[in-house]
């Protein structure tokens, strides 16, 4: 290495230390403003995949720091999932589990069914969020019971905005988010589509999907 390259590596290492000195300075000065705790209303939503995937995410983080929570299917039947086998035989203690779907509307074809279903999920959803007791619930695929006018969305919004303790986080999961959620929400992400693999004929297959 010639002296050169030597001082021009040494002057690129001094500008990038600079660099990120001034971006660390900026950055603590945005974070010190960033004070404030509540409990977020949380909403996952979009064609692409990993909309539940991320809300067992933060349901697993929970677990993870000894956090009560608690998830309620409203789509998901009998299905068997990797999430719920592992939630309810190691963690039953801190996450309540309730599948109350009984698989998507194309399969059970009996709306006033589905209806009920959704009815009696979110009834359960209500009284795990208004306890008190729980620092998360997360309301597994409830856009779609919502996009089906199952639920009433003013009356989903009415209890979040008026019932919902201050520091219970609420996720909510599914395509076709409503507008008026998302208006209330505090978090929302929507997973966009670019490539699955079930275009090109592959199955859900376990571990990736379930």
């Amino acid at each position: 290495m010639t002296e050169e390259t030597t001082e021009t590596i040494v002057h690129d290492d001094a500008r990038h230390a600079e660099k990120m000195a001034k971006k660390k300075a900026a950055r603590d000065k945005i974070m010190a403003t960033k004070v404030g705790e509540k409990g977020l209303i949380i909403v996952n939503t979009g064609k692409g995949k990993g909309k539940s995937t991320a809300g067992f995410g933060m349901i697993f983080r929970h677990i993870a720091h000894g956090m009560p929570c608690a998830v309620v299917q409203f789509i998901k039947g009998a299905m068997e999932t990797g999430e719920r086998d592992l939630i309810d035989r190691h963690f039953a203690d801190l996450c309540e589990f309730h599948t109350m779907g009984e698989g998507f509307t194309w399969e059970t074809q009996d709306r006033a069914r589905d209806v009920a279903a959704a009815q009696a999920a979110w009834a359960k959803a209500k009284d795990l969020i208004s306890s008190g007791e729980k620092s998360m619930v997360l309301l597994d695929e409830i856009n779609i019971a919502l996009r089906y006018d199952y639920l009433d969305v003013a009356e989903v919004i009415a209890f979040l905005q008026n019932e919902k303790p201050p520091m219970c986080h609420v996720v909510m999961t599914g395509r076709n988010a409503k507008d008026e959620l998302i208006e209330i929400a505090d978090l929302v992400t929507e997973m966009e589509l670019i490539k699955h693999p079930f275009r090109s004929g592959i199955k859900g297959q376990k571990g990736v999907e379930f």
